[in-house]
């Protein structure tokens, strides 16, 4: 039995198409930048929890295309609350949480 096995250019153009595939699939991405005073607040992203505020601050969230809901939370504090528009080539978004103490 004998095993055929793809010519070169054969398998570079297989390589070329896979390539081309995938890049038409890659979804470009927008950066969310959140910043604050209340650093351990917690971050939420589409009802996923982030981490603290201070984690988000220093990494950022890469945002696909589309609607998304940013909630800020903090015990004692009024949840924040935006919804961010991301399209494809967007500058980053950055969002200033300022968070309202609840009244005793």
């Amino acid at each position: 039995m004998r095993i055929h096995h793809p010519s070169r250019e054969r398998l570079a153009a297989w390589a070329f198409a896979l390539t081309l595939s995938l890049s038409a699939c890659a979804v470009r991405t927008t950066s969310l930048r959140v910043k604050g005073a209340e650093l351990d607040a917690s971050v939420t992203v589409d009802d996923r929890p982030l981490g603290s505020l201070a984690y988000v601050s220093a990494h950022g969230v890469a945002l696909p295309p589309g609607q998304h809901r940013v909630t800020v939370e903090k015990t004692g504090y009024f949840p924040w609350d935006k919804l961010v528009d991301a399209h494809d080539g967007d500058p980053p978004v950055v969002l200033d949480v300022q968070l309202v103490k609840i009244p005793d």
